[in-house]
């Protein structure tokens, strides 16, 4: 497709779709990423450090990683979408009879089944079901590290580009609503908030990323702030 800029060079650098193939390819490090490694991180800020400390176990509730023979393998489709005036990246709000995870932002996506072929097809079936989005509509860009959640699953996010139209037809049982966060908002470091709450007697460390009313927070959150770093050449290389 045409190789036109999809930010203006104040944002990243003016990137295209090869420019972020290339960034992907280069960030992937095989080195998983978990919302674990997200809280210790998080636990060196001093403010929620102290709050760690104040709990009666003076721990983590997401310290522990479910071991991989516990790992449910899921995928997750990050479609940035290519308009005119700068991409954006499309997200969902559950609805809130769910079982889990209701009324929270999340990625189109979910298990991979026996027959899908592998997480790509998964990312673009799960896509399908939930929001109407067509395969053909996507054009595959790559994947970011798996994503480890503190509920057990092992997330393999996977990056397409969407040229609009959309014509979304989302299913009314599990989506809410869809709706687009510009890529700009998600490169802001400003924007990237340390937070935590107390679960269970032991403190949460997670990233939330708040706009316009929605608050993406926990694994989505987590997943963007992979993709910020991969985009600014930031990723760990361990």
């Amino acid at each position: 497709m045409e190789q036109r800029n999809l930010l203006s060079s104040g944002q990243a650098g003016g990137l295209t779709p090869s420019a972020i193939a290339e960034k992907l390819a280069r960030g992937f490090s095989r080195s998983d990423r978990s919302d674990a490694r997200n809280a210790a991180e998080l636990a060196r800020d001093p403010r929620i450090a102290a709050r760690i400390e104040a709990t009666a176990e003076g721990r983590l509730v997401s310290s522990m990683v479910p071991p991989p023979r516990m790992q449910i393998p899921a995928a997750v489709l990050v479609p940035l979408v290519a308009h005119a005036d700068g991409l954006t990246v499309l997200l969902t709000r559950r609805t809130a009879h769910l079982a889990k995870h209701a009324g929270q932002v999340s990625f189109p996506g979910g298990r991979i089944e026996e027959e899908d072929e592998d997480a790509v097809a998964a990312a673009l079936r799960e896509t399908e079901e939930e929001v109407g989005l067509p395969p053909d509509k996507v054009e595959i860009l790559g994947r970011l590290e798996d994503y480890i959640t503190s509920t057990g699953f092992r997330v393999t996010p996977v990056v397409g580009l969407v040229t609009p139209p959309l014509g979304l037809n989302p299913d009314p049982f599990e989506v809410a609503e869809a709706f687009e966060v510009p890529l700009s908002f998600i490169l802001d470091r400003s924007n990237h908030q340390r937070c935590s709450r107390l679960v269970e007697g032991r403190e949460r460390p997670f990233y939330a990323m708040p706009y316009q009313g929605h608050y993406i927070w926990g694994a989505t959150a987590g997943m963007l702030i992979n993709l910020c770093d991969v985009l600014e050449d930031r990723c760990a290389s361990s």
